[in-house]
């Protein structure tokens, strides 16, 4: 029986075909699914995942299921599912999938709700809403049924150390992000390209010569003024941060308040996490034309409130860009309703950059399997090794070879007596 929210199953074969196209291009995952096909560590295991519904994630779901789970997916943003890729999941590979893209804020809870309802033993979530709402409405049902679970990204493991600290969180996590192999590739070098992917084909505009603000120097804000940087663009950066700014001074960025670059700023994407990152009292400074975007993982980074009562009318003038006339005749155009602009108006990252992420979450689902009632009630991170494992097998597919330790070395590096 096909269990998905799309209505349109049509579409099953179009996105069957970007599955394999995304496979291609995942070989670690491949690697895993392959032994989790022999071993199904995951087997008799109920998982619920509440992840970005993509090609990339479609190839963590096969292998999930490869390894004996029982699973149900749900989307993390309204905006960022591809319908024909959940049609595919459901059609040819037989996985409930709850998911519309465009779907409104009831919508989205209630295939939150249908993910909780599967009760799972794991979870895997992306911006911890999965995790928050099985806390908050069935602490008394389905919660007690949890033995842990993953998180994908910066927002949600900052949402879930918030409940570690409050001693809220009933059950252990695996922060998938702060895997190296996760935040120093998926973070920088996916958003980097994919953000500027989506501010391409939502305006089609030229970045050469523009000055260009990035708000937030983490890894995401790293990665994207990096490409932006490389593609002509004048990047200005805004931090918080003491050690991040100076960090963007000496790679060469200009760093300055929001409100010195707001009068200026050709282009703001905001990847912070934070809200209200552009606030009314730096739209009130804008410059006529602006366009300003976030790639967060929320769309509270961007007040959009505020933008609405400063502006006379709007009007959706392109796919994802809606333009503000404010009251003195400026114009303001806000891309993708403010939420993840590289998932809402592009596809993604890039399948070869998710594939290290998603190995994490494969492997930090059989970790939890093995040693959920050793980890306690705590955010962990996955074990070093199965990290450099990845990193490893990642090298191996790249057909890149590295050095190895003599013993002498091994010895030299280990011993105090070392000096001359």
């Amino acid at each position: 029986m096909v269990n998905c929210d799309i209505k349109d199953k049509g579409l099953a074969p179009k996105g069957k075909l970007r599955i394999e196209w995304a496979e291609n291009q995942m070989p670690v995952l491949r690697l895993i699914r392959e032994r989790f096909a022999k071993e199904k560590p995951l087997k008799g295991k109920k998982l619920s995942c509440c992840l970005h519904v993509t090609s990339e994630t479609a190839n963590l779901m096969r292998t999930l299921k490869e390894g004996g789970a029982d699973i149900v997916l749900c989307a993390s943003n309204p905006l960022s599912t591809q319908d024909d890729v959940a049609a595919s999941l459901a059609v040819d590979y037989d996985i409930p999938v709850h998911a519309i893209k465009g779907e409104d804020r009831d919508t989205y809870y209630r295939h939150l709700i249908a993910a909780i309802e599967h009760q799972p033993d794991i979870t895997q979530d992306d911006g911890a809403d999965l995790v928050g709402l099985l806390h908050q409405k069935y602490a008394d049902t389905y919660l007690k049924n949890v033995i842990g679970g993953t998180e994908e990204t910066t927002t949600g493991v900052i949402r879930l150390m918030s409940m570690e600290k409050d001693q809220a969180l009933k059950f252990p996590i695996i922060a998938v992000n702060e895997s190296d192999t996760k935040h120093l590739f998926d973070n920088r070098y996916g958003t980097g390209q994919s953000t500027l992917d989506g501010l391409f084909r939502a305006t089609n505009v030229l970045i050469c010569g523009k000055n260009f603000v990035v708000c937030g120097y983490g890894w995401c804000g790293k990665g994207l003024a990096m490409r932006a940087k490389g593609m002509g663009a004048n990047v200005i950066v805004t931090e918080v941060d003491h050690v991040k700014a100076i960090e963007a001074v000496m790679e060469g960025f200009r760093v300055m308040k929001l409100e010195q670059a707001m009068p200026i700023a050709d282009i703001i994407i905001t990847v912070t996490g934070d809200l209200n990152v552009v606030d009314e009292r730096h739209l009130k400074l804008a410059k006529d034309g602006l366009i300003v975007a976030n790639s967060g993982h929320f769309n509270d980074e961007i007040n959009i409130q505020a933008i609405e009562s400063l502006a006379k009318s709007k009007r959706t003038v392109r796919d994802f860009v809606d333009e503000y006339t404010l009251k003195d005749g400026r114009k303001i155009y806000l891309l993708a309703d403010g939420r993840l602009l590289n998932l809402a108006a592009a596809e993604g990252h890039p399948a070869v950059v998710m594939d290290m992420s998603f190995a994490n979450q494969a492997l930090g689902s059989e970790y939890i399997v093995k040693h959920a009632h050793e980890m306690g009630k705590k955010v962990h991170v996955l074990p070093k090794e199965l990290d450099h494992e990845i990193a490893q097998i990642k090298l191996k597919s790249m057909g890149v070879e590295i050095d190895v330790l003599t013993p002498e070395q091994v010895k030299y590096l280990s011993s105090w007596q070392s000096g001359t």
